[in-house]
């Protein structure tokens, strides 16, 4: 898609329903609190939870300008938009643990593949495009895989770019409908070649008279002109039925629950609830499972022995 990754993640900001589905899922995932825990010595005793770590400090605050929810909300937003959730982590030594976490854009993100062990690192590029390298262990990659990149991941609206193109040109459609005239545009024709002074003249009153939605309406009066309708309605267009298809589609490829969204009709209380649970089951748990392996896997690895059985 034109624009690429870049583009994927300003949809976000540009369609309703996206909005809406990307928002709430990302907010409900920061809002779920944390526990570590140390594991059980043997199998019938219980696990014992750890109050006081280094690593609990850490993921409380990321870093000096974001608390956890903050944090949690920002890489979830990428995550359900390109399929990725990257973090920096900043360490005063190599063999060190973090001490700062900070999400990253992934379409400023590299993977710098390896022949034999699959990677060598990361590349960061800037702003400005300066470029960054980085280590394996300066780097947490939270993916949902993609089948034809082993390196990157998948989002949904890669999957539906034509039901997103099509919602906002429609709203932009009828915007200019009201700022137009309120309703369809048409000609207006002379049977002579006017001079510029006759056509700035021209255009200037009829903007004067007609532009806007408070002129709709009104009888146009034209002095050696004829106005010529293009003879088409907003019923021809059938907005509202396009889209309600496309934030059903949107809604689809995110399986989000209908009553998640508002939509209250139709739905009782038995399956409100069934819905929130399926919402709960099938699209918040799978995403903090992701965050938990990130963490269980490669972070507090890097606590040492501080972290044995955690």
């Amino acid at each position: 898609a034109p624009g690429g990754t870049e583009s994927f993640l300003a949809a976000f900001g540009r369609v309703g329903t996206l909005y809406a589905i990307v928002g709430g899922l990302a907010e409900d995932v920061s809002q779920v609190d944390w526990h570590l825990y140390r594991k059980p010595r043997s199998p019938d005793a219980e696990r014992e939870e750890v109050l006081s770590h280094a690593a609990v400090d850490l993921w409380a605050k990321p870093n000096p300008f974001m608390p956890r929810q903050e944090f949690v909300e920002t890489f979830q937003q990428h995550f359900d938009l390109v399929g990725e959730a990257w973090w920096i982590l900043y360490k005063t030594g190599r063999r060190s643990p973090p001490i700062e976490m900070w999400p990253v854009r992934p379409d400023r993100m590299e993977a710098v593949p390896h022949p034999k062990q699959f990677l060598t690192g990361y590349v960061y590029r800037g702003p400005s495009g300066e470029e960054i390298p980085l280590r394996l262990d300066e780097v947490v990659q939270i993916r949902r895989p993609d089948p034809l990149n082993i390196y990157r991941g998948l989002g949904a609206v890669q999957t539906i770019l034509p039901s997103l193109d099509t919602s906002r040109m429609s709203a932009e459609w009828l915007r200019n409908f009201f700022v137009n005239s309120a309703q369809p545009g048409g000609l207006i024709k002379v049977d002579r070649r006017l001079t510029d002074d006759e056509f700035d003249e021209m255009r200037m009153r009829w903007e004067e008279q007609h532009r806007g939605v408070a002129r709709a309406h009104r009888v146009a009066v034209l002095e050696m002109a004829e106005w010529v309708d293009r003879k088409y309605s907003m019923k021809d267009m059938e907005f509202a039925q396009n889209s309600e298809a496309n934030d059903e589609k949107i809604r689809a490829s995110y399986r989000y629950p209908v009553p998640m969204l508002g939509t209250v009709e139709a739905v009782n209380l038995a399956n409100n609830v069934a819905q929130a649970d399926f919402y709960a089951r099938n699209l918040v748990n799978p995403r903090l499972e992701r965050i938990k392996g990130a963490w269980n896997n490669e972070v507090l690895p890097m606590y040492g022995r501080t972290a044995a059985d955690l």
